[in-house]
Formats: C-alpha cells, structure tokens, sequence
C-alpha cells in the first residue's frame, strides 16, 4: 500500500492570557510530538480519554486550525504552510465526520443545499449534475431522494448522521476523519452507522481516520490503532495485536474497562490512580508516570521514546 497522509511531529499548543495587557504566560500543548502515516485505504483509528488531543490532532491534520509546529504531508504534498487560497483545491480531498449530529448541520438549509453548495463552490458538477449527485448520496446513505427537501430538525440523530457521511462524500474525497462519528447515538444506530461507513470505503477506496474514546467500535473498523495520552502517541499497531497483547500500561487499563459476557475473556480490571496531568504543565519525563501501576526508576526523568518492539507494533515505553 501506499501513503496517503505522513504526519510528523505535529504540535498543536494554545496559548493562555492573563492579565490585563493579555500577555501570553502559558501554552495547552493538546498535541505535542505526534507521528502517524495513514495508508491509501486503511483505517487507523485513534483512541484515547477525553482531553488527550485526539479531536485536535484531526482538526490540524486537515488545517481547519492551525498547528505550532510540524510537518503535513498528503498525498506526497505537504500542506502544512500552504496558503488557503492554496489549500482550496486540496480541501475537496480531505473531508471530515463531526462527532455532533445536531450542531453540524446548518438548520436553515435544507438537506438538498446542504450537500449542493461544497458541489458549487469547488465546481465539480453543474446544473442537473447537481440534483442527481444529491439523489446518489442520498440513496447510499440509506436515505430517499424526496428526504432532500427537508430540513435538519425533521431527521432522527442516526438520520443526521448519514447526511453528515453524505456530506463528506459529496467532493469524492479520497480520506476522510471521522470525530466521534458514533459517540452521539444509540448503540443500535452506532452498528447501522459504522457498517455504513466500512460499505463505503470498500466502494468508494477511502481511507479512514476515526477518532474515538470507544475502543470496542475502533475494534470493530479499524486496521490499525495509536493509542494517545495527553498529546502524545504512546502504543501503535494493529487492532488484533492491540487487543491480544497490549504493552503499554495505559493501553492495558483502557482494555480492561472494556465491558464483556464472556468470562473466559474478561481482563482483570485496571484501576488509574490520580487524574489527568493538566497539558499546560505536563509531568516530566514519561507523562503517564503519576499514574502507571508498572513506574519505575527513571520514569519520572526521562521521556521514552516510541519503539518498534517487533512486527511493527511501537511502544513509547521504558519497559519496552
């Protein structure tokens, strides 16, 4: 396979203000460092607690705001410092999946102009072009054409979710970041939704990006999977080895809150002392340490570094 996206060392930091000539005397590092390729067609799901940067990191990737530092390449192009008069004929490449079904969509328009004006503005279609696209997209969300004159309010969530997919799909992008595509609907749409968006990518070639705190959904989508803790990437491989022989502690404590029927299968519960470090002052050296069961002598000192352990599966680890 090959790449379609190759982020390297991106950092994402905001600035905090106080006083009151609003000086600059902090900075939220929400992303800090993170390094990820994607593959043309593979989805790489990127899980995480709430708070750690996942939706971040998304946001940046496809410059909706903008990174610190760090480097952008999509589609062997780095984008990172392009303009955004030079970024308008990449932006139909690259779309994304809002996690809120409700607020992403404009109430005053209906369905129809929703999915019509991205088709305008970059100039792909024209005229009655226009209507049978709408018509297409609508029908391989699951939705009737004659729904288009609707508005957003008149839908269920999981109905608003697909004109949300339909949307994405609307510039025949070639990836597409889902944010919490699912988080916000019932666990019997969350399975209508996902089995959608894997049709989809068979379809359509995409290559995903999904971005969730749920690592039961990333298992059932997902070809790959990075693990991240406070805006850094701390254990990457595939989903199978993650699930059969996780190696970083925080990994190992998300697996186990996973709830389960089999009790042939059930891990041993992992329960993380503390709280979340604040990102304005992140500990020292390996910044899950004040809280991993397994810390030893050094981890308080210096920052691991992410290692391959063998058959590409990276830890960012000094166990490891």
């Amino acid at each position: 396979m090959t790449t379609i996206l190759d982020v390297e060392n991106l950092k994402v930091h905001f600035p905090v203000k106080k006083g009151v000539f609003s000086r600059v005397h902090e900075h939220v590092r929400a992303v800090d460092g993170v390094s990820l390729t994607l593959q043309r067609g593979e989805t790489l799901g990127l899980v995480g607690e709430s708070g750690c940067g996942k939706t971040t990191f998304g946001l940046a990737v496809l410059r909706l705001i903008e990174s610190t530092d760090g480097k952008i390449v999509f589609q062997d192009k780095d984008i990172s410092q392009l303009t955004k008069s030079e970024l308008q004929s990449i932006r139909k490449e690259m779309q994304i999946i809002f996690q809120d079904p409700y607020s992403s969509l404009n109430p005053r328009m209906t369905v129809n102009r929703i999915l019509s004006d991205p088709m305008k503005i970059h100039d792909l279609y024209h005229g009655r072009e226009i209507k049978d696209r709408v018509a297409y997209l609508l029908e391989k969300v699951g939705l009737l054409p004659e729904q288009g004159e609707r508005y957003p309010h008149q839908f269920s969530g999981g109905q608003r979710q697909r004109i949300g997919v339909a949307r994405a799909l609307a510039l025949n992008p070639q990836m597409i970041i889902g944010d919490e595509p699912v988080s916000a609907l019932d666990v019997s749409i969350q399975a209508q939704i996902i089995n959608l968006l894997i049709d989809l990518q068979g379809e359509f070639k995409l290559s995903y990006i999904i971005i969730s705190h749920d690592l039961a959904v990333v298992e059932y989508i997902c070809d790959r999977i990075a693990v991240m803790y406070l805006g850094k990437i701390v254990e990457t491989t595939s989903f199978r080895a993650l699930y059969t022989n996780p190696k970083h502690p925080y990994t190992q404590a998300l697996l186990s809150a996973i709830p389960t029927a089999s009790t042939k299968n059930r891990r041993e519960r992992i329960i993380l002392t503390g709280d979340v470090p604040s990102p304005i002052d992140p500990p020292a050296g390996c910044r899950f340490h004040p809280r991993c069961p397994k810390r030893m002598d050094g981890c308080d000192q210096t920052e691991p570094e992410l290692k391959d352990t063998g058959d590409e599966h990276y830890v960012a680890c000094h166990l490891y």
